[in-house]
Protein backbone atom coordinates (compact mmCIF):
# COMPACT_ATOMS: atom_id res chain seq x y z
CA UNK A 1 0.00 0.00 0.00
CA UNK A 2 1.28 3.48 -0.90
CA UNK A 3 2.09 5.94 1.85
CA UNK A 4 -0.11 9.03 2.14
CA UNK A 5 1.46 12.49 2.30
CA UNK A 6 -0.41 15.57 3.51
CA UNK A 7 0.91 18.61 1.63
CA UNK A 8 0.60 22.10 3.10
CA UNK A 9 1.21 24.68 0.34
CA UNK A 10 -0.49 26.84 -2.31
CA UNK A 11 -3.44 25.18 -4.06
CA UNK A 12 -2.13 22.93 -6.83
CA UNK A 13 -4.54 24.51 -9.29
CA UNK A 14 -3.26 28.07 -8.79
CA UNK A 15 -0.40 29.77 -10.64
CA UNK A 16 2.05 30.85 -7.95
CA UNK A 17 5.59 29.51 -8.01
CA UNK A 18 4.85 27.46 -4.89
CA UNK A 19 1.75 25.97 -6.55
CA UNK A 20 3.60 25.27 -9.80
CA UNK A 21 6.34 23.31 -8.09
CA UNK A 22 3.89 21.58 -5.72
CA UNK A 23 1.94 20.34 -8.72
CA UNK A 24 5.13 19.21 -10.44
CA UNK A 25 6.37 17.00 -7.61
CA UNK A 26 2.90 15.69 -6.76
CA UNK A 27 2.26 14.60 -10.36
CA UNK A 28 5.78 13.20 -10.54
CA UNK A 29 5.36 10.97 -7.48
CA UNK A 30 1.72 9.80 -7.60
CA UNK A 31 3.01 6.35 -8.53
CA UNK A 32 4.75 6.21 -5.14
CA UNK A 33 2.46 8.17 -2.80
CA UNK A 34 -1.16 9.17 -2.32
CA UNK A 35 -1.40 12.93 -1.85
CA UNK A 36 -3.78 15.06 0.19
CA UNK A 37 -3.37 18.83 0.10
CA UNK A 38 -4.50 21.64 2.35
CA UNK A 39 -4.56 24.03 -0.60
CA UNK A 40 -3.95 27.64 0.37
CA UNK A 41 -5.21 30.68 -1.47
CA UNK A 42 -6.26 34.21 -0.49
CA UNK A 43 -10.07 34.32 -0.22
CA UNK A 44 -10.38 30.81 -1.63
CA UNK A 45 -13.64 30.41 -3.55
CA UNK A 46 -13.77 26.66 -2.83
CA UNK A 47 -13.26 26.84 0.93
CA UNK A 48 -15.28 24.21 2.78
CA UNK A 49 -15.25 21.79 -0.16
CA UNK A 50 -13.38 18.53 -0.59
CA UNK A 51 -12.17 18.15 -4.17
CA UNK A 52 -10.98 14.81 -5.51
CA UNK A 53 -8.82 15.35 -8.61
CA UNK A 54 -7.65 11.73 -8.85
CA UNK A 55 -9.34 11.01 -12.16
CA UNK A 56 -7.80 14.07 -13.81
CA UNK A 57 -4.38 13.16 -12.41
CA UNK A 58 -4.73 9.60 -13.72
CA UNK A 59 -5.53 10.93 -17.18
CA UNK A 60 -2.55 13.31 -17.09
CA UNK A 61 0.02 10.89 -15.71
CA UNK A 62 -1.20 7.47 -16.82
CA UNK A 63 -0.84 6.23 -13.22
CA UNK A 64 -3.97 4.11 -12.80
CA UNK A 65 -3.96 4.09 -8.98
CA UNK A 66 -3.16 7.81 -8.56
CA UNK A 67 -4.99 9.45 -5.65
CA UNK A 68 -4.94 13.21 -5.05
CA UNK A 69 -7.46 15.07 -2.89
CA UNK A 70 -7.66 18.81 -2.11
CA UNK A 71 -9.01 20.65 0.91
CA UNK A 72 -9.15 24.33 -0.17
CA UNK A 73 -8.40 26.86 2.55
CA UNK A 74 -7.98 30.59 3.16
CA UNK A 75 -4.28 30.83 3.92
CA UNK A 76 -2.00 28.07 5.16
CA UNK A 77 -4.28 26.83 7.92
CA UNK A 78 -4.07 26.42 11.69
CA UNK A 79 -3.68 23.64 14.22
CA UNK A 80 -7.44 23.03 14.45
CA UNK A 81 -7.74 22.50 10.71
CA UNK A 82 -4.68 20.27 10.72
CA UNK A 83 -5.99 18.14 13.60
CA UNK A 84 -9.20 17.58 11.67
CA UNK A 85 -7.33 16.55 8.52
CA UNK A 86 -5.04 14.20 10.45
CA UNK A 87 -8.10 12.53 12.00
CA UNK A 88 -9.84 12.22 8.62
CA UNK A 89 -6.94 11.29 6.33
CA UNK A 90 -4.46 9.70 8.76
CA UNK A 91 -1.38 10.71 6.71
CA UNK A 92 1.94 8.93 7.03
CA UNK A 93 3.79 12.26 6.82
CA UNK A 94 3.19 16.02 6.55
CA UNK A 95 5.16 18.01 3.96
CA UNK A 96 5.05 21.80 4.15
CA UNK A 97 6.52 24.19 1.61
CA UNK A 98 7.56 27.90 1.57
CA UNK A 99 9.02 30.40 4.08
CA UNK A 100 9.23 28.86 7.59
CA UNK A 101 7.76 31.99 9.15
CA UNK A 102 4.38 31.16 7.63
CA UNK A 103 4.37 27.97 9.70
CA UNK A 104 4.87 29.27 13.23
CA UNK A 105 1.62 27.59 14.33
CA UNK A 106 2.87 24.27 12.95
CA UNK A 107 6.18 24.45 14.83
CA UNK A 108 4.40 25.54 18.02
CA UNK A 109 2.56 22.21 17.92
CA UNK A 110 5.29 19.95 16.54
CA UNK A 111 5.51 17.91 19.77
CA UNK A 112 1.85 16.89 19.36
CA UNK A 113 2.02 16.34 15.59
CA UNK A 114 5.23 14.32 15.59
CA UNK A 115 3.70 11.81 17.98
CA UNK A 116 1.53 10.75 15.01
CA UNK A 117 3.64 11.38 11.89
CA UNK A 118 6.87 13.08 10.77
CA UNK A 119 7.03 16.72 9.67
CA UNK A 120 8.90 17.24 6.39
CA UNK A 121 9.91 20.63 4.99
CA UNK A 122 10.73 21.59 1.38
CA UNK A 123 12.86 24.59 2.20
CA UNK A 124 14.83 27.43 0.68
CA UNK A 125 16.70 30.37 2.15
CA UNK A 126 17.78 33.28 0.01
CA UNK A 127 21.11 34.37 1.45
CA UNK A 128 23.74 34.51 4.15
CA UNK A 129 24.60 35.21 6.96
CA UNK A 130 23.48 31.87 8.37
CA UNK A 131 19.96 32.43 9.78
CA UNK A 132 20.55 31.16 13.30
CA UNK A 133 17.07 32.43 14.10
CA UNK A 134 15.76 29.51 11.99
CA UNK A 135 17.46 26.84 14.11
CA UNK A 136 14.35 26.01 16.14
CA UNK A 137 12.34 25.60 12.94
CA UNK A 138 14.86 23.13 11.57
CA UNK A 139 14.87 21.07 14.78
CA UNK A 140 11.06 20.95 14.58
CA UNK A 141 11.31 18.95 11.32
CA UNK A 142 12.15 15.31 10.74
CA UNK A 143 13.54 15.97 7.26
CA UNK A 144 14.40 19.03 5.16
CA UNK A 145 14.65 18.98 1.38
CA UNK A 146 16.82 21.93 0.34
CA UNK A 147 15.96 23.59 -2.97
CA UNK A 148 19.37 25.21 -3.48
CA UNK A 149 22.93 24.14 -2.70
CA UNK A 150 23.33 27.31 -0.65
CA UNK A 151 20.29 26.30 1.45
CA UNK A 152 21.75 22.81 1.87
CA UNK A 153 24.91 24.33 3.32
CA UNK A 154 22.95 26.69 5.57
CA UNK A 155 20.76 23.91 7.00
CA UNK A 156 23.84 21.76 7.68
CA UNK A 157 25.58 24.56 9.58
CA UNK A 158 22.54 25.91 11.44
CA UNK A 159 20.69 22.63 11.93
CA UNK A 160 23.75 20.95 13.41
CA UNK A 161 24.49 23.69 15.95
CA UNK A 162 25.27 22.03 19.28
CA UNK A 163 26.36 24.85 21.55
CA UNK A 164 23.38 24.67 23.92
CA UNK A 165 22.44 21.76 26.17
CA UNK A 166 18.85 21.73 24.89
CA UNK A 167 19.81 21.58 21.18
CA UNK A 168 19.23 18.38 19.25
CA UNK A 169 21.40 18.63 16.12
CA UNK A 170 20.07 17.27 12.83
CA UNK A 171 21.57 14.06 11.46
CA UNK A 172 22.91 13.76 7.92
CA UNK A 173 19.91 11.76 6.67
CA UNK A 174 17.60 14.60 7.70
CA UNK A 175 19.08 17.00 5.10
CA UNK A 176 18.84 16.46 1.32
CA UNK A 177 19.50 18.54 -1.79
CA UNK A 178 16.24 18.55 -3.79
CA UNK A 179 16.50 21.16 -6.56
CA UNK A 180 13.38 22.51 -8.23
CA UNK A 181 12.65 20.53 -11.36
CA UNK A 182 11.50 22.02 -14.67
CA UNK A 183 9.29 19.88 -16.90
CA UNK A 184 11.33 19.26 -20.05
CA UNK A 185 8.20 18.30 -22.00
CA UNK A 186 6.55 21.65 -21.26
CA UNK A 187 9.54 23.98 -21.53
CA UNK A 188 11.33 23.00 -24.72
CA UNK A 189 12.50 24.37 -28.07
CA UNK A 190 9.71 24.91 -30.61
CA UNK A 191 10.05 25.36 -34.36
CA UNK A 192 7.29 27.95 -34.70
CA UNK A 193 5.72 30.51 -32.37
CA UNK A 194 1.98 31.18 -32.63
CA UNK A 195 0.84 34.31 -34.41
CA UNK A 196 -0.78 35.88 -31.34
CA UNK A 197 2.50 35.76 -29.40
CA UNK A 198 4.59 36.82 -32.38
CA UNK A 199 2.28 39.71 -33.32
CA UNK A 200 2.21 41.01 -29.76
CA UNK A 201 6.00 40.99 -29.35
CA UNK A 202 6.97 42.34 -32.75
CA UNK A 203 3.95 44.55 -33.43
CA UNK A 204 4.96 44.85 -37.08
CA UNK A 205 8.57 45.73 -36.22
CA UNK A 206 11.73 43.68 -36.75
CA UNK A 207 13.97 43.11 -33.70
CA UNK A 208 17.50 41.71 -33.78
CA UNK A 209 17.75 41.23 -29.99
CA UNK A 210 15.07 40.74 -27.31
CA UNK A 211 15.92 40.76 -23.61
CA UNK A 212 13.26 39.07 -21.45
CA UNK A 213 12.32 39.88 -17.84
CA UNK A 214 9.85 37.43 -16.27
CA UNK A 215 9.43 38.27 -12.60
CA UNK A 216 7.08 40.09 -10.29
CA UNK A 217 7.30 43.85 -10.03
CA UNK A 218 8.64 43.86 -6.47
CA UNK A 219 11.65 45.62 -5.01
CA UNK A 220 13.99 42.66 -4.50
CA UNK A 221 13.59 41.64 -8.16
CA UNK A 222 15.13 44.98 -9.21
CA UNK A 223 12.95 45.64 -12.30
CA UNK A 224 13.97 49.31 -12.42
CA UNK A 225 17.63 48.28 -12.46
CA UNK A 226 16.88 46.04 -15.43
CA UNK A 227 15.42 49.01 -17.34
CA UNK A 228 18.34 51.26 -16.37
CA UNK A 229 20.90 48.60 -17.36
CA UNK A 230 19.13 48.02 -20.67
CA UNK A 231 19.27 51.76 -21.31
CA UNK A 232 23.05 51.78 -20.70
CA UNK A 233 23.42 48.86 -23.08
CA UNK A 234 21.42 50.62 -25.81
CA UNK A 235 23.45 53.80 -25.28
CA UNK A 236 26.55 51.83 -26.29
CA UNK A 237 25.06 50.92 -29.70
CA UNK A 238 24.66 52.98 -32.85
CA UNK A 239 21.12 54.25 -33.34
CA UNK A 240 20.36 51.83 -36.17
CA UNK A 241 21.33 48.92 -33.87
CA UNK A 242 19.64 50.10 -30.66
CA UNK A 243 16.38 50.71 -32.55
CA UNK A 244 16.24 46.96 -33.24
CA UNK A 245 16.50 45.98 -29.57
CA UNK A 246 13.60 45.29 -27.21
CA UNK A 247 13.23 44.79 -23.46
CA UNK A 248 10.16 42.60 -22.97
CA UNK A 249 8.86 42.63 -19.36
CA UNK A 250 6.36 39.93 -18.42
CA UNK A 251 5.16 41.59 -15.25
CA UNK A 252 2.52 43.91 -13.84
CA UNK A 253 3.76 47.40 -14.86
CA UNK A 254 2.42 49.09 -11.73
CA UNK A 255 2.52 47.34 -8.36
CA UNK A 256 2.44 48.77 -4.84
CA UNK A 257 5.02 46.16 -3.80
CA UNK A 258 7.35 47.45 -6.51
CA UNK A 259 7.00 50.64 -8.50
CA UNK A 260 5.46 52.30 -11.55
CA UNK A 261 7.60 50.77 -14.30
CA UNK A 262 5.85 52.76 -17.02
CA UNK A 263 6.99 55.96 -15.30
CA UNK A 264 10.50 54.50 -14.97
CA UNK A 265 10.56 53.63 -18.66
CA UNK A 266 9.24 57.03 -19.77
CA UNK A 267 11.73 58.93 -17.64
CA UNK A 268 14.84 56.73 -17.64
CA UNK A 269 14.57 54.98 -21.00
CA UNK A 270 12.25 57.01 -23.25
CA UNK A 271 14.19 56.57 -26.51
CA UNK A 272 14.39 52.74 -26.48
CA UNK A 273 11.75 50.02 -26.89
CA UNK A 274 10.32 48.47 -23.72
CA UNK A 275 7.09 46.43 -23.72
CA UNK A 276 4.98 45.02 -20.91
CA UNK A 277 2.81 41.93 -21.35
CA UNK A 278 0.56 42.64 -18.33
CA UNK A 279 -1.43 39.41 -18.79
CA UNK A 280 -1.16 35.85 -17.55
CA UNK A 281 0.09 33.12 -19.86
CA UNK A 282 -0.40 29.36 -19.79
CA UNK A 283 2.83 27.36 -19.67
CA UNK A 284 2.79 26.53 -23.40
CA UNK A 285 2.49 30.22 -24.35
CA UNK A 286 5.18 31.19 -21.85
CA UNK A 287 7.40 28.57 -23.44
CA UNK A 288 6.82 30.25 -26.80
CA UNK A 289 8.00 33.54 -25.32
CA UNK A 290 11.19 31.90 -24.06
CA UNK A 291 11.73 30.57 -27.58
CA UNK A 292 11.07 33.93 -29.19
CA UNK A 293 13.44 35.99 -27.04
CA UNK A 294 17.24 35.94 -27.13
CA UNK A 295 18.03 36.02 -23.42
CA UNK A 296 16.26 35.96 -20.03
CA UNK A 297 17.58 38.15 -17.20
CA UNK A 298 17.29 37.99 -13.40
CA UNK A 299 19.38 40.37 -11.27
CA UNK A 300 17.30 40.11 -8.08
CA UNK A 301 19.25 41.06 -4.96
CA UNK A 302 17.78 38.00 -3.18
CA UNK A 303 16.53 34.93 -5.02
CA UNK A 304 15.73 31.55 -3.50
CA UNK A 305 15.74 29.69 -6.81
CA UNK A 306 14.57 31.71 -9.83
CA UNK A 307 12.00 29.71 -11.81
CA UNK A 308 11.98 31.98 -14.85
CA UNK A 309 15.64 31.57 -15.74
CA UNK A 310 15.50 27.81 -15.06
CA UNK A 311 12.52 27.56 -17.42
CA UNK A 312 14.43 29.63 -19.96
CA UNK A 313 17.43 27.28 -19.84
CA UNK A 314 15.15 24.26 -20.26
CA UNK A 315 13.54 26.01 -23.24
CA UNK A 316 16.97 26.43 -24.83
CA UNK A 317 17.38 30.16 -24.25
CA UNK A 318 20.49 31.53 -22.45
CA UNK A 319 20.38 33.68 -19.32
CA UNK A 320 22.01 36.57 -17.46
CA UNK A 321 21.83 36.24 -13.67
CA UNK A 322 23.10 37.77 -10.48
CA UNK A 323 25.28 35.19 -8.72
CA UNK A 324 23.10 34.93 -5.64
CA UNK A 325 20.96 32.36 -3.83
CA UNK A 326 19.58 29.55 -5.98
CA UNK A 327 20.58 31.33 -9.20
CA UNK A 328 24.08 30.00 -8.51
CA UNK A 329 22.77 26.49 -9.17
CA UNK A 330 21.75 27.47 -12.70
CA UNK A 331 25.21 28.65 -13.73
CA UNK A 332 26.87 25.27 -14.09
CA UNK A 333 29.48 25.99 -11.43
CA UNK A 334 31.53 22.90 -10.65
CA UNK A 335 30.56 22.55 -6.99
CA UNK A 336 28.40 19.96 -5.25
CA UNK A 337 25.83 20.59 -2.54
CA UNK A 338 28.30 19.22 0.03
CA UNK A 339 30.89 21.77 -1.15
CA UNK A 340 28.51 24.54 -0.06
CA UNK A 341 28.79 23.45 3.56
CA UNK A 342 32.24 25.07 3.43
CA UNK A 343 31.71 27.59 0.59
CA UNK A 344 28.59 29.23 2.00
CA UNK A 345 27.94 31.29 -1.15
CA UNK A 346 29.70 32.46 -4.31
CA UNK A 347 28.08 35.91 -4.18
CA UNK A 348 31.28 37.78 -3.24
CA UNK A 349 33.17 38.27 -6.53
CA UNK A 350 36.39 39.22 -4.73
CA UNK A 351 36.49 35.78 -3.09
CA UNK A 352 34.79 33.62 -5.70
CA UNK A 353 35.16 34.91 -9.24
CA UNK A 354 38.55 33.34 -9.91
CA UNK A 355 37.49 29.97 -8.46
CA UNK A 356 34.57 29.10 -10.71
CA UNK A 357 33.67 28.17 -14.27
CA UNK A 358 30.19 28.84 -15.56
CA UNK A 359 28.17 27.07 -18.22
CA UNK A 360 28.14 28.48 -21.74
CA UNK A 361 24.40 29.20 -21.41
CA UNK A 362 24.90 31.88 -18.77
CA UNK A 363 26.63 35.22 -18.39
CA UNK A 364 26.93 35.75 -14.62
CA UNK A 365 27.03 39.12 -12.90
CA UNK A 366 28.59 39.31 -9.45
CA UNK A 367 27.27 41.77 -6.92
CA UNK A 368 29.35 44.83 -6.14
CA UNK A 369 28.17 45.02 -2.54
CA UNK A 370 26.42 42.92 0.07
CA UNK A 371 24.11 45.13 2.11
CA UNK A 372 22.76 43.78 5.40
CA UNK A 373 19.02 44.22 5.77
CA UNK A 374 16.34 42.60 7.90
CA UNK A 375 13.03 42.69 9.72
CA UNK A 376 11.67 41.59 13.08
CA UNK A 377 11.11 38.00 11.88
CA UNK A 378 14.33 37.87 9.84
CA UNK A 379 16.71 40.17 11.76
CA UNK A 380 19.52 39.97 9.22
CA UNK A 381 20.01 38.87 5.61
CA UNK A 382 22.32 40.07 2.86
CA UNK A 383 21.06 41.81 -0.26
CA UNK A 384 23.43 41.26 -3.18
CA UNK A 385 23.47 44.47 -5.21
CA UNK A 386 24.76 44.51 -8.77
CA UNK A 387 26.33 47.44 -10.55
CA UNK A 388 24.24 48.75 -13.46
CA UNK A 389 27.23 49.02 -15.77
CA UNK A 390 28.22 45.41 -15.01
CA UNK A 391 24.73 44.32 -16.04
CA UNK A 392 24.85 46.47 -19.19
CA UNK A 393 28.21 44.89 -20.07
CA UNK A 394 26.70 41.41 -19.60
CA UNK A 395 23.81 42.31 -21.93
CA UNK A 396 26.31 43.63 -24.46
CA UNK A 397 28.33 40.43 -24.25
CA UNK A 398 25.20 38.35 -24.86
CA UNK A 399 24.21 40.62 -27.76
CA UNK A 400 27.62 40.30 -29.44
CA UNK A 401 27.47 36.50 -29.39
CA UNK A 402 25.01 36.62 -32.26
CA UNK A 403 21.89 34.56 -32.78
CA UNK A 404 23.59 31.34 -33.90
CA UNK A 405 25.96 31.21 -30.91
CA UNK A 406 23.16 32.10 -28.46
CA UNK A 407 21.07 29.23 -29.82
CA UNK A 408 24.00 26.83 -29.56
CA UNK A 409 24.75 27.89 -25.99
CA UNK A 410 21.06 27.65 -25.10
CA UNK A 411 20.91 24.08 -26.39
CA UNK A 412 23.87 23.16 -24.22
CA UNK A 413 22.02 24.70 -21.30
CA UNK A 414 18.95 22.56 -22.01
CA UNK A 415 21.07 19.39 -22.13
CA UNK A 416 22.63 20.36 -18.79
CA UNK A 417 19.23 21.21 -17.25
CA UNK A 418 17.72 17.85 -18.23
CA UNK A 419 20.50 16.16 -16.23
CA UNK A 420 20.46 18.56 -13.27
CA UNK A 421 17.21 20.54 -12.98
CA UNK A 422 14.52 18.33 -14.51
CA UNK A 423 11.27 17.21 -12.91
CA UNK A 424 12.65 13.69 -12.73
CA UNK A 425 15.70 14.82 -10.79
CA UNK A 426 13.46 16.69 -8.32
CA UNK A 427 10.95 13.86 -7.91
CA UNK A 428 13.61 11.16 -7.51
CA UNK A 429 15.44 13.25 -4.88
CA UNK A 430 12.18 14.10 -3.14
CA UNK A 431 11.08 10.44 -3.03
CA UNK A 432 14.43 9.32 -1.69
CA UNK A 433 14.25 11.91 1.09
CA UNK A 434 10.65 11.08 2.02
CA UNK A 435 11.36 7.33 2.08
CA UNK A 436 14.43 7.87 4.24
CA UNK A 437 12.45 10.04 6.65
CA UNK A 438 9.64 7.47 6.92
CA UNK A 439 12.18 4.72 7.54
CA UNK A 440 14.05 6.63 10.27
CA UNK A 441 11.07 8.36 11.87
CA UNK A 442 10.59 7.75 15.57
CA UNK A 443 7.40 9.17 17.16
CA UNK A 444 8.05 11.79 19.81
CA UNK A 445 7.07 10.87 23.34
CA UNK A 446 4.19 12.60 25.06
CA UNK A 447 4.83 15.38 27.55
CA UNK A 448 5.09 14.36 31.18
CA UNK A 449 3.65 16.65 33.83
CA UNK A 450 5.38 16.99 37.16
CA UNK A 451 4.21 18.66 40.37
CA UNK A 452 6.61 21.19 41.82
Amino acid sequence: MKKKILLLSDDLRSTSGIATMSKEFVLGTVDKYDWVQLGAMIKHQDIGKTIDVSEDVRNKTGVKDANVKLYPNNGYGDIFTLRRLIDIEKPDAILHFTDPHYWQWLYDNEQEIRQKCPILFYHIWDNLPDPKYNRDYYESCDWLGCISKQTYGIVHRVGKMNNESTYKPLEDWQISYVPHGINENVFKPVKKVSEDISNFVYGGKKYDFILFYNNRNIRRKQPSDVIASYKLFCDSLPKDKSSKCLLLMHTQPVDENGTDLIAVKNSICPEYDVKFTNFKLEADKLNELYNLVDCTINIANNEGFGLATAESIMSGTPIIVNVTGGLQDQCGFDFTADDYIEIGSLHDKNKSRHLVQEGEWVIPVWSSAQNLNGSVLTPYIYEDRVNLQDVADAISKMYKLGNKKRKSNGQKGREWAIKNLSSKVMCDSMSEGIDTALKNYKPKSKFRLYKL
